[in-house]
């Protein structure tokens, strides 16, 4: 299967515009960001093609029983749907994938990573009534059921498995080694789970440097969320250089130049440095 690539400049555009529109409304649509996330990353993605993944995960919530009780109910109810009877997994090859961090091909492959696999089982839950939402342990996103009293976590990437306490700590312990802490089991904002996916694919793209197009895109598309960090610009900039655009890159790092050096002037100047030598390229 080849990789994907991007789709021509004027539909990645209005598919930008799309996605910025989207991230600005009052209640973000998870399922909506992920699937313009996917367009922009895959050019074979069309219109039907954006509808028939919309329409997949309402057909998959159709599959559910109506209410099946409390949060563990709901938990168990979609580990049997989708852990288990549609075979939604993921492996350690997933991460090895860029198509592991698109939702439409998840959909198809029913193969992701854990943060991916995490937001088929968000949207199909949510359209079904359950009290669902995303829970970002470091290293390995969840999901979690019910209030924070009686919460119930489940892990989307191991087929749904219902996580007890000492399970979610053993998670974080094996990816980070810290200490499971409460404030990493509160529920997470739609933003911040595409922030983190568009994370995944920068990081995928970083150790592939013939594939700078998907860095590119990647950064691209997190400097249109709302809230992002404020570095992301530098990284465009780079990433602009190394491509061969340097009067663009320089232009960026000029402007990046300008934002710190309120707070750390010595890393303004190195910048423009960066700037000049990036416009000593084209001579």
């Amino acid at each position: 299967m080849r990789p994907p690539y991007p789709p021509p400049p004027e539909r990645s555009a209005e598919l930008r515009r799309r996605f910025a529109e989207e991230a600005r409304c009052e209640r973000p649509d998870l399922a909506t960001l992920c699937l313009l996330v996917g367009a922009v990353a895959d050019g074979e993605l069309d219109e039907a093609g954006l509808d028939a993944a919309q329409v997949e995960l309402d057909r998959l919530a159709g599959l559910l029983p109506y209410r099946p009780g409390g949060p563990r109910a709901w938990a168990v109810a979609l580990r049997e749907l989708l852990g288990e009877r549609t075979g939604f997994h993921g492996t350690p090859a997933d991460y090895q994938r860029l198509e592991s961090s698109l939702l439409h091909e998840v959909l198809v492959r029913r193969r992701g990573l854990p943060i991916l696999l995490s937001v088929v089982w968000m949207e199909v839950a949510r359209r079904a009534g359950a009290p669902v939402y995303g829970v970002a342990l470091p290293g390995h996103f969840v999901v979690g059921f019910g209030p924070e009293e009686g919460q119930v976590l489940a892990d989307p990437f191991d087929g749904g498995r219902v996580l007890s306490g000492a399970d979610a700590e053993l998670l974080v312990a094996g990816a980070t080694g810290a200490r499971l802490d409460a404030a990493m089991l509160r529920p997470a904002d739609p933003l911040d789970v595409v922030l983190r996916i568009l994370n995944n694919v920068r990081a995928w793209a970083a150790a592939r440097p013939e594939r700078s197009d998907v860095a590119l895109w990647a950064v691209e598309l997190s400097l249109l969320l709302p809230s992002r960090p404020a570095r992301l610009r530098y990284e465009r900039a780079q990433l602009l250089v190394q491509r061969g655009e340097f009067l663009g890159g320089a232009a960026e790092l000029e402007a990046y130049a300008e934002v710190v050096e309120a707070v750390d002037e010595a890393a303004a100047e190195r910048v423009r440095g960066e700037a000049f030598a990036a416009r000593a390229m084209l001579n």
